[in-house]
C-alpha cells in the first residue's frame, strides 16, 4: 500500500494458555505488523513460544481477562505512539494474512473501529445459534444493525482506544461495550469479511457465564442508547 506505514500500526494478540497455535500466529501476524501479545496468566510456554517467534510478549499475573489485557495492550501502543493497533486472537481462529484487508479499509476510511465480520453460517450450529441471537439482540439494544458483535479481529485507532480505558468490564464484554462508546462518540465503524474458521478448538467461554454477562451488557447498552 503505497504510501502507508504500517510499522505505525501495531498488533496485539492477547492469549491465555494457547501454547499450541501462538506460535503459528506470531510468526504470520509478524509478515505485516510488529506484534504485542499479552500473556494472561497462561501456565503453559504461550509466553516463551511468543517471543521466540518473532513478538514482543507482556505478561500480566494472575489470569484478568480479556478486556484488561487489551487495556494494557492499548496502554502500551498510546505511549508508543502508533496510529492503531489491529487485534486478533491466539487460537489461531483469526487468519493473520487478512491484516491487510484491515489496513486498506483503515487507510480507505480512517473509521476508529474495524470490525471483522464472520460468516456465521460457517459457524458450528450450537456456536452459530448463539452468535445470530447476540446479534439479534445487540442490533436491538443499539438501534442499529450490528454485522458481529462478538468477533475480537479488530483495528482500532488511537482515539477510539483512548475512549476505552475508563471500562470496567475485565471479558468479552469488553469488545463489546467498544461498539457502544464509538457510536455514542460519533466516530465512525466500519466493518470487512473475513474467513470463517473453526477447526474443533476448545474455547475459554463458560456458556452460562458468557449468556449472563451477554444479557446484561444488552440490557445496560438498551439503557444507555436511550439516554443518549
Amino acid at each position: 500500500m503505497e504510501g502507508f506505514d504500517s510499522a505505525k500500526i501495531l498488533g496485539i494478540i492477547p492469549a491465555y494458555n494457547e501454547e499450541e497455535k501462538i506460535g503459528g500466529v506470531v510468526s504470520a501476524a509478524c509478515e505485516h505488523l510488529p506484534v504485542l501479545v499479552i500473556d494472561d496468566g497462561s501456565q503453559d510456554e504461550t509466553g516463551q513460544i511468543a517471543e521466540s517467534s518473532g513478538a514482543k510478549v507482556f505478561r500480566q499475573n494472575p489470569n484478568q481477562g480479556k478486556g484488561l489485557a487489551l487495556r494494557a495492550g492499548f496502554l502500551h501502543a498510546i505511549e508508543a505512539g502508533y496510529r492503531a493497533v489491529v487485534t486478533l486472537d491466539a487460537d489461531g481462529q483469526h487468519d493473520p494474512d487478512e491484516i491487510p484487508t484491515f489496513l486498506r479499509a483503515f487507510k480507505e476510511t480512517h473509521a476508529d473501529l474495524i470490525i471483522g465480520e464472520r460468516d456465521f453460517s460457517q459457524i458450528p450450529p450450537i456456536r452459530r445459534m448463539a452468535n445470530t441471537l447476540g446479534k439479534w439482540s445487540f442490533s436491538w439494544a443499539v438501534g442499529q444493525p450490528i454485522g458481529d458483535n462478538q468477533s475480537g479481529y479488530r483495528l482500532i485507532s488511537t482515539r477510539m482506544m483512548k475512549a476505552v480505558l475508563g471500562s470496567r468490564e475485565t471479558g468479552f464484554e469488553f469488545e463489546v461495550e467498544m461498539i457502544v462508546i464509538c457510536i455514542q462518540r460519533g466516530y465512525r465503524l466500519e466493518w470487512v469479511p473475513i474467513r470463517t474458521i473453526y477447526g474443533g478448538e476448545g474455547s475459554h467461554i463458560q456458556p452460562l457465564k458468557h449468556t449472563i454477562e451477554f444479557t446484561r451488557m444488552v440490557l445496560q447498552t438498551r439503557r444507555k442508547m436511550r439516554e443518549f
